[in-house]
């Protein structure tokens, strides 16, 4: 496919680390792969492509992000709000330098507004995607709610289009704020050929961590509350000493980390719970290898999962809550299974169940990569945004949904 665009700019307020950094890389990345000039615009020091390589989820890009996070919130959200002088003052100079843009593609950040009023004054499209919300509920409370759905309602409206992870995301900001721009829904992605590995890179991970004989089941991601990998380990501990074929392999690290390290090693079972702690993403392949199955014991109700994508690229069957994203990428019992959300038992439950049929965990694998190939990359993502960037240049879109094969 020819690509009708030839610059974009990719502006965003996040760290570029973690799962942020995954998102922007892989939009970033398969754009330039279609020949399409890429620059991106951050927080001063927040470069995706060198800080994820060192960084965990729970570690700051650089020490002066640490200390504004540190700020109570009524000034982190000021914070917030001054840094639209910074983003805009940026954003100007490189429009006066690139006349030749074709649209801006911005990862949405509460109290941004200024960059989506520049657009508009300079006539260059925007394209919000939308991460983020003032009307979900969040770590740090909002101290100024009122101000951040005001200043998300009207840059909802008046960008050019956006881009929601899921379809209940959409339906959410809709019923929030009562009109939007036109609107597509991509979930998340991953590229096949950055999880793909031999049968001697499976045997070395498997190997190196004590994993030989066994069905392993692994978990991807960052240790904290709402993806709930720790409460997963209490529910299952007292049940692996009947599962002797099963071992879980869980990798990152978090908040909950060092709490659920302690209660494996005074439970006894660090040999049935190997815990890596923190890796380098390009790490995370040759650790997916060694997996049989994975779970994801928790997600947010309105997130799309960037884990839930990378499992199944590897051709790992994935266990996961049936939240409605993940419904809308999922099928029952072909690319993955599904427990009601927040049931730990029942996750527990299916992952004892599914271990046991290896015929099984090796379709369902099979068929989870097949539909990443064909559907979930993150080129696949890249054609719906330029088939969508040219629809609202020919005034053809609404409140629909836009997608591409």
């Amino acid at each position: 496919m020819d690509i009708p665009v030839k610059r974009v700019l990719y502006h965003h307020r996040t760290q570029g680390k973690a799962v942020e950094g995954v998102h922007i890389r892989g939009i970033t990345d398969a754009l330039r792969v279609e020949g399409v000039a890429v620059d991106i615009i951050s927080l001063p020091g927040a470069d995706p492509y060198s800080s994820p390589k060192a960084m965990s989820p729970t570690q700051q890009a650089r020490p002066w992000m640490a200390w504004v996070n540190k700020l109570p919130e009524p000034l982190f959200e000021l914070a917030e709000v001054a840094y639209n002088l910074v983003a805009a003052w940026r954003l100007l100079a490189y429009l006066r330098q690139h006349p030749d843009l074709d649209f801006i593609y911005e990862r949405y950040s509460l109290f941004m507004f200024l960059p989506t009023w520049l657009a508009r004054r300079r006539g260059v499209p925007m394209i919000m995607e939308v991460n983020d919300s003032a009307t979900v509920e969040r770590v740090r409370p909002l101290f100024f709610k009122r101000l951040a759905m005001a200043i998300e309602r009207w840059t909802f409206r008046n960008a050019d289009g956006l881009v929601f992870v899921s379809s209940v995301f959409r339906d959410r900001a809709l019923a929030a704020h009562g009109a939007l721009a036109p609107a597509i829904i991509t979930p998340n992605a991953a590229n096949i050929d950055k999880f793909t590995f031999t049968q001697a890179q499976r045997d070395d991970a498997r190997r190196h961590y004590g994993l030989e004989g066994h069905v392993v089941c692994g978990y991807l991601g960052a240790f904290v509350p709402w993806h709930a990998i720790d409460r997963f380990v209490h529910q299952i501990a007292d049940r692996l000493e009947a599962a002797p074929h099963l071992k879980l392999l869980l990798v990152g690290d978090g908040s909950t980390y060092p709490a659920l390290r302690a209660f494996v090693e005074e439970r006894g079972l660090s040999d049935r719970v190997v815990l890596t702690g923190r890796v380098p993403h390009d790490a995370v392949p040759g650790l997916l290898a060694a997996m049989d199955m994975a779970v994801l014991p928790s997600a947010g109700d309105y997130t799309s999962p960037v884990k839930l994508f990378e499992f199944m690229a590897c051709g790992v069957a994935p266990v996961a809550p049936d939240f409605e994203p993940i419904r809308e990428v999922l099928e029952e019992g072909a690319t993955g299974w599904m427990f009601p959300a927040g049931d730990m038992e029942a996750a527990v439950e299916s992952v004892l169940k599914y271990s046991q049929d290896a015929e099984a965990l090796r379709r369902v694998g099979a068929n989870a990569r097949a539909y990443i190939t064909r559907h979930r990359q993150w080129r696949n993502n890249i054609l719906q945004l330029v088939e969508f960037h040219q629809a609202i240049g020919q005034g053809s879109t609404g409140q629909t949904d836009i997608r591409t094969a």
